[in-house]
């Protein structure tokens, strides 16, 4: 099946929901799915983001912006004390509860508004990496029209451009939490700390990228044909000063560059 076809398919499905919350995130596929449920139903497709610590506030900036440029109705959701016990202690599983109690909220937003079903944008892509956050998506009866429409990144991005939609070369983003390793707990702090590292890579022109976190080492991840651009001495002082002041103790750069879910290396599926 063509890219064409498989929009066509995503459109079908949404026509056949009637009405639809979007998980808003800002990101390539959410914002693609937000854009394609809007054009099909109208102001029967609602946005909610959720804000809580583990996201980056700029980009909580970004999806504000384009649901206010696309005239779809926003609701953001501040869950200011985001303290589901099994999330902060960080074991294997934490994207499981924290998807658990993030959807739950969503679903009752969704019940209160008088709209059918809640939907992810979760893709085909997505399946290939260890995602625990998925069963919880299973178990609330979370949509995922992308993946049933099969869709994966590269088409998303193809049609995201076809349609005008700013986000379609926008660089990958998860959760701050992805961050921090299995096991280490997270914080507020620890958080922000990595927030604050990644937006000044950010303005410094990085593409894609990570601040992951051990303890006190910071480890920055940036895409291979990017790597070169530390063979510079007062990028290296300042990035090492930056990051110092902003925290941690150590700063360190990951030799083999930037790896969707590299924190996830070693787990068994």
């Amino acid at each position: 099946m063509n890219t064409s076809n498989k929009l066509e398919v995503l459109k079908d499905k949404l026509k056949e929901l009637e009405s639809v919350i979007i998980a808003f995130s800002g990101g390539v596929d959410s914002t693609f799915l937000l854009k394609v449920a809007h054009d099909t139903l109208g102001d029967k497709c609602i946005a909610v983001t959720i804000h809580a610590m583990m996201h980056s506030n700029r980009e909580i900036e970004e999806a504000k912006a384009y649901t206010k440029a696309l005239g779809v109705k926003h609701i953001v959701l501040e869950i200011d004390n985001f303290d589901i016990k099994e999330f902060i202690d960080n074991d294997e599983k934490r994207c499981y509860y924290c998807k658990k109690a993030i959807f739950t909220n969503i679903k009752n937003i969704a019940k209160e508004s008088n709209i059918n079903y809640v939907l992810d944008g979760t893709n085909l892509d997505d399946l290939g990496d260890y995602r625990p956050g998925l069963k919880a998506l299973e178990e609330l009866d979370i949509k995922s029209l992308l993946k049933d429409s099969l869709l994966t990144k590269e088409d998303i991005r193809i049609l995201s451009k076809e349609l005008n939609v700013p986000t379609f070369n926008k660089p990958a983003f998860a959760c701050l939490a992805t961050r921090i390793p299995y096991g280490e707990t997270i914080t507020n702090d620890k958080l922000r700390m990595i927030e604050k590292s990644e937006e000044y890579l950010q303005d410094l022109g990085f593409k894609q990228f990570r601040v992951r976190t051990h303890n006190d080492l910071a480890r920055i991840e940036v895409e291979e044909n990017e790597i070169h651009k530390f063979f510079d001495k007062e990028l290296l002082k300042n990035t090492h000063n930056k990051l110092k002041e902003i925290g941690f103790k150590y700063v360190s750069l990951d030799l083999l560059g930037y790896r969707m879910g590299s924190m996830n290396e070693g787990i068994k599926h």
